[in-house]
């Protein structure tokens, strides 16, 4: 099994940087273009979440992320050092009075195209696991 780790400040400056590990890690892991792609999608919506809403762009925490492969399956974590929140609570971006806001859809297009969502507190802050079937 191959695993792949990049920790980043709580800056969104460096979500280059995790664009350019998740990419480095696709091709390590022999993941085809299409898989790349919801991979940067749901990747940068996780990190982006951690560094806004969980660490408060506090560049004295930071985001850590890991990717693995094992099979036909490919799980990422991102774990931050925030306080965690309930994932219950999150508006339905679907929803009516939701459909014009420009923020909101983070999670909901990680259950999109992930096999799996779920979520681990910590003590050192909240972790996302996102799983991905490889196709």
């Amino acid at each position: 099994m191959n695993n792949f780790f990049l920790e980043i400040q709580s800056d969104a400056s460096q979500l280059i940087t995790v664009e350019e590990f998740v990419n480095y890690a696709a091709v390590e892991l022999h993941l085809h273009d299409e898989m790349v792609a919801e991979m940067l999608l749901i990747i940068t919506e996780a990190t982006t979440n951690a560094i806004r809403h969980a660490n408060k762009n506090n560049p004295d925490k930071t985001v850590g992320i890991t990717i693995s492969r094992e099979g036909d399956l490919v799980t990422i974590k991102v774990k931050d050092q925030g306080e965690g929140f309930d994932p219950d609570k999150i508006p339905d971006p679907t929803t009516p009075e939701n459909l014009l806001k420009d923020h909101g859809r983070g999670l909901f297009l990680m259950k999109t195209y992930a096999k799996d969502v779920s979520f681990n507190i910590t003590s050192e802050g909240m972790e996302i696991i996102l799983v991905l079937q490889v196709k």
